[in-house]
């Protein structure tokens, strides 16, 4: 069949790139076909879509389903990569997942849901994250940027800017939109961000909603419990939102800083006119963007797009890093330019399942990165572990932030911190 690659040898993601320097062989699956050939955990050979256009047609087409769920095959020692993990000591069972937490995943899993259920789903909590509920939370962004910049003041420098920064803002902006009480914010970070079982993330969600519904606020908690979604149903929800978003966004702000912070030439521009910072943004959604490859999608019926024919079955994955650099969408792809119109970009995803949050990550980039940039004008880089291929963070293939190690002042001796924070 016309545009069929399945002749080629299926491979593997590669790990040899970093947020900001792709892997070279990205860009060499992409000029060969608008799909190579890619290997899956379970053994299945899919596909790896790396062109703009059809990376597009495959996240819009309702031919293409989020099950099975198969993950990509990639590079030893990464959270993709399949096999057994290294002998180490057993780790206690984790506590076992109760009927009523079981039912709640299968009900409102965003990511294995399709055409009018997931639609549903997805409408129960898209209200609070409209542009206009967005453009009312910047007063409150704002000042808790403010108080984070101010802690890393306190702090001193050298300072890892995405723990002691860019994680705060993401993790506390997240509870207040979903409807978390300030003082259940630590228990969120104990549960949904250090590593916990999905039964205690459960028990918090349960507090939190209870907390809710004597206490209704300007959140999707409170909108759920005063909509038709059963308690089981509202519970999967926010299990959803709270298992997501926080960390693309702290990822966001901390790449971000480290692309001006390595293009000197672009920080200036930025700082000498700060209404770049629109579209800056968009600039650091394309060149930095955390999914090497999203949720993959697998054809109900054989599909033909354009010069690509995907038979009924198949997993196809698309890569954002790919498809935001391709030349036939934007030119010079590889540069990294503030001035770019780069709207479009595939950074959050596209279609039915692209990411709800985009308008509040926006905001939250725009105010760390403007605050920052302002309030540490001498701000350098001392050192970040994103420089360097590290494993991915996710089976779906994503990048790690790292530790980005900030200073500003006047240089001295006094030793950087670890990058192992």
């Amino acid at each position: 069949m016309s545009g069929c690659p399945f002749h080629q040898t299926a491979a593997t993601l590669p790990g040899d790139g970093t947020p900001l320097t792709p892997s070279p062989t990205i860009a060499a699956w992409r000029e060969a076909a608008p799909a190579v050939p890619l290997e899956f955990d379970d053994g299945h050979v899919g596909l790896v879509v790396t062109r703009y256009d059809t990376a597009r047609a495959v996240l819009s087409d309702p031919r293409f389903s989020q099950l099975p769920h198969r993950m990509p095959r990639g590079p030893a020692g990464s959270a993709a990569a399949s096999g057994p993990a290294p002998a180490a000591a057993p780790a206690p069972a984790p506590p076992p997942l109760d009927d009523a937490a079981r039912r709640s995943i299968d009900a409102a899993n965003l990511l294995a849901l399709d055409g009018d259920v997931h639609q549903r789903m997805r409408r129960g909590i898209t209200a609070r994250f409209s542009l206009r509920q967005v453009r009312s939370r910047e007063p409150e962004v704002e000042r808790r940027v403010a108080r984070q910049l101010e802690h890393i003041r306190r702090l001193g420098g050298p300072v890892d800017l995405f723990t002691e920064y860019a994680r705060p803002i993401a993790a506390q902006t997240h509870c207040s939109v979903v409807g978390l009480h300030e003082d259940l914010v630590p228990e969120f970070v104990a549960h949904f961000i250090e590593p916990s079982s999905t039964q205690a993330k459960f028990d918090c969600i349960r507090r939190a909603v209870d907390r809710r519904a004597a206490d209704p606020g300007d959140d999707v908690i409170t909108d759920l419990l005063a909509s038709d979604f059963t308690r089981v149903e509202t519970e999967g929800l926010v299990f959803q939102l709270l298992s997501a978003g926080h960390d693309s966004v702290a990822y966001l702000i901390a790449t971000a800083t480290v692309a001006l912070l390595t293009h000197p030439e672009q920080l200036a521009r930025l700082r000498d006119d700060p209404t770049r910072i629109a579209s800056a943004i968009e600039e650091f959604m394309r060149t930095g963007a955390m999914f090497l490859t999203l949720f993959p999608r697998t054809a109900t019926e054989d599909v033909e797009l354009d010069d690509l024919v995907v038979p009924a079955g198949t997993t196809v994955s698309v890569s954002p890093v790919g498809a935001n650099r391709d030349p036939r969408r934007y030119d010079d792809p590889e540069s990294f330019d503030v001035d770019r119109d780069a709207f479009g970009h595939l950074g959050f995803g596209y279609g039915p399942h692209g990411c709800i949050g985009q308008q509040l990550a926006r905001l939250e980039i725009r105010q760390a990165l403007t605050q920052l940039l302002a309030g540490l004008p001498d701000l350098r880089l001392v050192d970040a572990e994103q420089l360097r291929p590290m494993p991915f963070a996710n089976p779906v293939a994503t990048y790690d932030a790292g530790a980005v190690v900030v200073a500003w002042g006047p240089k001295t001796d006094r030793p950087s911190i670890s990058p192992s924070l």
